[in-house]
């Protein structure tokens, strides 16, 4: 017993480590800062909205360094491999461009018949890919936001967050105030019932041919379609405010950088 107890005595003692907890607290701080949500990275690569990659990652169509990953909360960092359909994704700056549609060109990203499109007058705002939210038709002018920003673009143009759009319309006749009231009660078309949140004639103007109309949705040639019911033919239409961005100080056919404050507004939008 003595012998044992003598050479138990002769282990080393153990060094206790002494942790700073300001230390560690700095470095797990650190670690999150260099991580970010895979649906997120998804988003901000213009894949989708982050709602839709939750879809993407859990039915196993995207790999984080090769192998598969369907955990929703999963997160990543700058140095990993993420790719969508074996496509390498990067995380690209997040931008908004808005432009001042003019008429003659097409919302589309290209076209088979040669036309003119929307990207050919926003060639040369950033390095970053950017693709048009939402559409207006050829003849249409006005207010057209860009980003690469996939929740963005999504807010913007479902319908289920009521985002706010306003037109100047130009008439070939007086509407008269039976038809603005049918209007303003809403109007059975082809595929549903529409009613504006919102119409008015333009104040300062002669005969009634211009009207303000606000809607949120965004079906097909909505706005033509709604005067067309009544046999008006639109002969300009023009979309003044987009989701609470104007056309201020934005000359047809310029675009312009959003600013801090209007980002932060559409992200807030419901």
């Amino acid at each position: 017993m003595k012998e044992e107890k003598d050479l138990n005595s002769e282990k080393p003692k153990r060094k206790r480590l002494r942790v700073d907890p300001a230390k560690i607290i700095k470095q797990s701080e650190r670690k999150d800062e260099e991580l970010i949500r895979l649906n997120k990275f998804l988003a901000h690569s213009g894949v989708c909205s982050r709602r839709e990659a939750d879809k993407l990652i859990s039915t196993g169509l995207v790999k984080v360094n090769g192998e598969v990953v369907s955990e929703l909360g999963y997160k990543v960092q700058a140095s990993d491999r993420i790719e969508y359909k074996d496509k390498l994704l990067q995380r690209e700056r997040l931008v908004y461009v808005l432009l001042n549609k003019p008429k003659g060109f097409i919302t589309s990203l290209d076209d088979p018949f040669e036309r003119k499109t929307v990207m050919s007058l926003v060639d040369n705002a950033v390095q970053e890919r950017i693709y048009p939210v939402g559409r207006l038709d050829m003849n249409t002018t006005g207010l057209l936001l860009f980003t690469n920003d996939g929740e963005i673009a999504k807010k913007m143009t479902h319908p289920s967050h009521n985002i706010k759009k306003i037109y100047h319309v130009f008439l070939d006749k007086p509407l008269t105030k039976n038809h603005f009231n049918e209007i303003l009660e809403g109007v059975e078309l082809e595929d549903g019932i529409i009613k504006p949140d919102a119409l008015a004639y333009v104040e300062n103007t002669e005969g009634r041919k211009e009207i303000g109309i606000e809607i949120h949705s965004g079906r097909n040639r909505i706005v033509r379609r709604i005067f067309e019911h009544f046999e008006y033919k639109v002969v300009k239409l023009d979309r003044v405010k987009l989701g609470g961005l104007t056309k201020k100080d934005l000359p047809r056919g310029k675009w312009r950088y959003l600013l801090p404050a209007e980002i932060n507004m559409l992200k807030m939008l419901s």
